[in-house]
């Protein structure tokens, strides 16, 4: 841990509110994380930044209060790529949870093979540079290369303005993409801005890239209830609605100084999915393909 990470952080609310909307039963939290607890899962040495405990029993007694039934858990950059913490959550689920890993590059086929037995179905690769000091693009290939007998998809997390330098890497997956929180794009420019008209081709690009419509307190350039996100992001629900992901990103990695309210964010659901249908697909269909597959029947 470095020098400067001298104070624990808390990014989370203490009480959020009970939403509004009644999430469909089944619902599924796809997106969120958890940080230690430090004294069992220690932090890695090379974290940008060290939070206060959010573990497991906090996390499924959030998902219980805001109507949701299962959860994919993140694997969060403060724990670095040991996964124990992320695996630890899924175990004690009663099978509610399941989860995206970051793993060293050259993690052999036999140690994929045992996260996938632990309820991994996905790798995340990070290209946030205040969040990692290192992101090889060829050992990433490589490793997306062997995941694939094992049906898992990348997660690939970057900003809006390095979306054109990334686009001959992403067209180099050979497994499905999941884009985390729509490559970060300005709300600020509005449905037609550069930065989501950018996003939007990527989208069309390939009929196997999914994103997470997610983070409004991120993003909006706005206050809650981050009207702009709305605009924004409803149109992109609207024309991919197959591909498209939601999840609370709890327990917001480093939001303490923009702590959003679990309950107000989940009351953005319906006004980004208009119609039941929309929101069956976001918040089960759609997780439930990539995450528990077995249990889909077509």
């Amino acid at each position: 841990m470095t020098d400067t990470l001298n104070r624990r952080i808390v990014s989370w609310h203490s009480n959020p509110s009970k939403p509004r909307y009644l999430p469909p039963a089944g619902a599924i939290d796809a997106h969120c994380h958890v940080f230690g607890p430090m004294a069992q899962f220690p932090f890695s040495p090379k974290a940008k930044y060290l939070p206060e405990d959010a573990g497991p029993e906090a996390l499924f007694a959030l998902r219980n209060h805001l109507g949701f039934a299962r959860n994919v858990i993140v694997q969060a950059s403060c724990h670095g790529t040991d996964n124990a913490a992320t695996l630890h959550a899924i175990a004690v689920s009663d099978g509610k949870a399941r989860g995206v890993a970051v793993v060293d590059p050259d993690i052999s086929f036999d140690e994929l093979e045992v996260l996938h037995e632990a309820g991994i179905r996905g790798v995340r690769f990070n290209f946030l540079k205040r969040l990692v000091d290192d992101a090889p693009k060829d050992k990433f290939l490589n490793l997306a290369e062997r995941i694939a007998p094992l049906g898992w998809h990348v997660v690939v997390y970057f900003e809006a303005d390095i979306l054109e330098e990334m686009l001959p890497f992403l067209e180099a997956i050979p497994v499905p993409i999941v884009i985390d929180h729509m490559g970060r794009p300005s709300m600020s420019q509005g449905p037609d801005g550069a930065e989501i008209t950018a996003f939007k081709a990527l989208m069309d690009s390939r009929a196997d890239i999914w994103t997470k419509v997610t983070c409004p307190d991120r993003l909006s350039s706005q206050p809650d209830p981050w009207n702009d996100f709305v605009e924004v992001v409803r149109p992109l629900v609207e024309q991919h609605p197959d591909r498209v992901l939601w999840g609370t990103d709890w327990p917001h990695p480093n939001m303490q100084d923009n702590i959003p309210d679990d309950g107000h964010l989940v009351d953005v659901i319906p006004r980004i999915a208009v119609t039941e249908e929309l929101q069956r697909k976001l918040l089960i269909d759609n997780p439930m393909r990539l995450y528990w597959p077995e249990e889909v029947t077509i």
